[in-house]
């Protein structure tokens, strides 16, 4: 029998703070962390407020050599698998390197680096674009960059999935464990220069409010899009036996997992979606809606999209759907992409371990029949519902479990 893979390691880089343990203390507290644009002129751009990562130093990470080779968002992804590892207390270097691996969700990539070369071809010519434009800015550069750098030479892989991906990677890692590796496995975005939020724009889903108190407001009558955040989450996966050889810590156990497709901005398909991916994720985990304990909404803040995804939880819940708590702590720090769904895991193996379902920033005035955390709230909490949508249609459940359910799994 294959041992269930679980979660050892949590490396968080978010913008309501840096490590696991600052980070749950500001979801625990319910501490925001959107405010004002400042990574660039927001003039004339209808953006006014994001979730931005502050104080981070990347020369406190990574080899100044790498730094100007690759983009924020892979300095995000190194610093995030760094601290993983020290979560998990696992030196890469005592596992054979073709039994670890790395799998990253991303959606937008190495933008902001893409822009600056763009603007030295547009005023300086060809011979003014960097060499590492060529790496920067591509998909799998913080897979490589962490496989590179931690001599990981498993299974590796990029999942371009939207924030659907998110949790997608973890499906993937949880895959390759059962093969015998163990994995860093989520995803990291930097998506807040001009360029990449002109590209979001497209969406015409980004909030314009300019109070940060009152610009991401899913499930609530002041819906009117969603705040763009940074960061993201990386996880060390291992096998259940492997970490207990080891005397490792496992803080959650990848239970299971479903993903469908309903199409782009087809939100009234979505509850289809998320209903059958919730679905199919509880009949792989082996449980029944009825052991679902929380469920960590997606949260787009379209109204539209929040009424289907209430809709999915009303049909997957039936009558228990306005009893069981749902939180979206993202309010708090905004949409960070693939970094999102990536967060959301690593938030739920955190609630779970404390027993504790944290708050939804903001929201007060939930006029949906859900029972919509305000406040931190204690729970015995064993199976734990998590869901996550792309913008193009893309839709992924995961449940996560007390790891008490890995016992005896030898």
């Amino acid at each position: 029998m294959n041992s269930t893979p679980v979660i050892t390691g949590l490396g968080v880089v978010a913008p309501n703070g840096i490590g696991a343990d600052e980070f749950w203390r500001a979801l625990r507290d319910g501490r925001p962390a959107l405010g004002p644009l400042t990574r660039f002129e927001p003039n004339p751009y209808p953006v006014k407020v994001a979730g931005q990562v502050v104080g981070f130093d990347s020369s406190d990470w990574i080899d100044p050599r790498v730094v100007v080779q690759t983009d924020r968002f892979t300095h995000f992804g190194l610093a995030a698998a760094e601290l993983a590892l020290r979560d998990a207390d696992l030196d890469p270097a005592v596992v054979p390197p073709l039994e670890f691996g790395v799998v990253t969700a991303s959606f937008s990539a190495g933008v902001e680096f893409g822009q600056q070369e763009i603007q030295q071809l547009w005023r300086h010519g060809p011979e003014h674009v960097g060499p590492y434009q060529s790496i920067a800015w591509f998909y799998a550069a913080t897979t490589g960059q962490i496989s590179i750098g931690n001599g990981l030479r498993g299974p590796c892989g990029v999942l371009v999935a939207d924030e659907a991906g998110g949790l997608d990677v973890l499906a993937s890692a949880r895959d390759d464990v059962r093969r015998g590796a163990a994995m860093l496995a989520g995803g990291t975005e930097a998506p807040l220069s001009p360029y990449a939020v002109c590209a979001q724009l497209g969406f015409e889903l980004l909030s314009p409010a300019a109070d940060p108190t009152a610009a991401y407001l899913p499930f609530t009558s002041r819906a009117g899009g969603f705040i763009p955040g940074e960061g993201g989450a990386m996880l060390v996966v291992e096998s259940a036996r492997a970490a207990r050889r080891r005397g490792a810590r496992a803080r959650a156990a990848i239970a299971g997992h479903g993903a469908t497709f309903t199409g782009p901005r087809c939100f009234d398909q979505s509850a289809e979606g998320l209903e059958r991916a919730a679905r199919l994720a509880l009949s792989d985990a082996g449980v029944e809606p009825s052991d679902v304990d929380v469920v960590f909404l997606d949260a787009l803040g379209d109204p539209e999209a929040d009424r289907a995804e209430e809709r999915a939880l009303r049909w997957l819940l039936g009558d228990r759907a306005n009893r069981i708590p749902v939180t979206a702590p993202k309010t708090g720090y905004g949409r960070c992409y693939a970094g999102a769904a990536a967060l959301d895991v690593a938030t739920a193996a955190l609630a779970i371990e404390h027993g504790i379902v944290p708050p939804t920033p903001n929201i007060r005035d939930c006029p949906f029949d859900l029972d919509l955390v305000a406040q931190a709230r204690p729970a015995d909490i064993n199976t734990v519902l998590v869901l996550a949508r792309g913008l193009h249609g893309g839709n992924s459940a995961l449940v996560l479990r007390s790891p008490a359910s890995t016992q005896g799994d030898d």
